[in-house]
This record gives structure tokens, sequence and C-alpha cells, in this order.
């Protein structure tokens, strides 16, 4: 065992108070650059990514789970292990019941955007399903960089990290980013989607870059976001309804370029 090992019993300890806040909120997150990951596989996505957790909480009663134990056998100092009773770690996740750990980590900064490559840019996206959804989307269709404006949800809230499946930790994420000023000097095509839009998706040429924009679950996409697009592009619904959710939209849009892409590859 090469990390530091200590134990907490008690839930009214003041280290166990402050993680139940920053499990709670997103200012508090932001304050301390910090990310709360639930769970075995999320841990091992940040391992993975090269990023080394400060605190690993770990439920006493999961201590001898078998892939907690490899988990464990990764960390080294500085992390600090602390081992607590289901019951006082209960009081730190928003899950209904304790996972197998939570572990404490830094927030990943981000890198320079890459020149000349496609981009999701999301505005306003309140809903942390919604984003932990389409950062997936963006993961699995091989857009790296994505751009999120000052009023989407916190992104490294631990809903949105679970609902990204890791996906956190392969994309390049720019938080409260100025949508407009990104969308006004990118060089490849500006498309948003809209009930309105004057042209079909799939008439579109994705196959260069593209920057993605989708807005608010309820406003869609600011007047002055649409203004700097080159197209406002619908999604063909011949069926009986009216819109799609944000994610499910951006999944088509995303997954309709790599169609294009392996079309042009052969």
């Amino acid at each position: 065992m090469s990390y530091i090992s200590k134990t907490i019993t008690s839930a009214h300890n003041d280290e166990i108070k402050q993680l139940a806040r920053l499990a709670q909120s997103p200012r508090e997150r932001r304050k301390q650059q910090t990310m709360l990951l639930e769970g075995i596989h999320l841990t091992e996505s940040c391992l993975d990514a090269g990023i080394v957790p400060e605190r690993v909480y770990l439920n006493e009663a999961a201590a001898a789970h078998p892939e907690v134990q490899v988990l464990l056998r990764r960390l080294s100092a500085p992390t600090v292990v602390i081992t607590v009773p289901e019951t006082v770690l209960a009081k730190a996740t928003a899950l209904a019941s304790a996972g197998e750990l939570l572990a404490l980590c830094p927030r990943p900064q981000p890198r320079p955007s890459l020149a000349g490559a496609s981009r999701v840019m999301l505005e306003d996206i309140q809903d942390p399903g919604n984003l932990g959804t389409i950062l997936r989307c963006a993961a699995a269709a091989g857009v790296y960089d994505v751009m999120l404006s000052k009023g989407c949800v916190d992104v490294y809230s631990p809903k949105v990290l679970r609902a990204g499946m890791g996906a956190h930790f392969a994309l390049n994420i720019h938080e409260q980013a100025d949508l407009c000023a990104e969308l006004a000097r990118y060089d490849g095509r500006k498309l948003v989607t809209h009930l309105e839009g004057s042209t079909s998706l799939y008439a579109q040429d994705l196959r260069g870059p593209v920057a993605f924009v989708f807005g608010n679950e309820g406003a869609g996409v600011s007047a002055e976001a649409l203004a700097l697009a080159d197209a406002r592009v619908r999604i063909p619904m011949p069926g009986h309804t009216e819109s799609l959710n944000v994610a499910m939209a951006a999944t088509v849009c995303l997954f309709e370029r790599v169609r294009q892409l392996e079309t042009a590859a052969g």
C-alpha cells in the first residue's frame, strides 16, 4: 500500500461536512476547483486520464470488493484514502445509497482548442442528464472540443459526471466560454439546429470542420448566436412529434457527421 490511509467514523466530522457541501454546491466546487467522482468506473476513467485524486473516501462495506482492491492498487501518495462507514458516506452523495467510494479530484484544465477541428458549443443547457449525454455523444463521435456558456449547469456536478460515464476525461471542456466571440472567430462551418430551419441536416456537408451549436432546452439558441450561424438546420421528423430533446438532437447531428466521414472514407 503506497497511498496515505486514514479513518473517519463520524458524520459530524468537519471533513465529511465539507464533502457534503461540495456534493451540493456548484459555487463551492468552482471555488475549490474540484469535482466529486462517485463509484469505481468514473474514478478509473480519471486515473486513466492521468488525473490523481486528492482524496478517496472508501465505503467500509465495499473495501473488500475485488474491483475496489484493483483500483486501490493504482493509488499512491499524495492520494489519501479515507475509510468511512456506509452511513457516513451516504451523507455526502446525491445517490439514493452510498456507492463503493467517492473520489475528490482537481478539475481538468482546458487545453488550447485544436486548429481546424470540429467542436460542440452549448448555450445555457440546464439539465444535468442532457449535458452529460451530449458530452458522452461528443466523445463517442470523435469531437474533442466542447465549449459551454456561462449559463450552463456545472459540467463537473456529480449528476453530469454520472451521465457522462467518463466522457469528461476524453474531451477538452471549456467552461464559461463567450460562445458568440468563439463563433465569430471560428473558421469552419457554424450550424444551429432550429425547428424552422430552412435546410435539412442531411443536406449539409459535414465532412470538414463544423461547430454544432445547441441551445437551452426551452429557449433554444439565442438570437445573437443564431445571427452568427452559417445555416439553421432542421432534423426531419416525419412522425408525430414537434421536437427532439436537445441531447437527442445533438446525437443525431454528431452521428450524421460520423456517417458522412465513414462514407467518404469508403
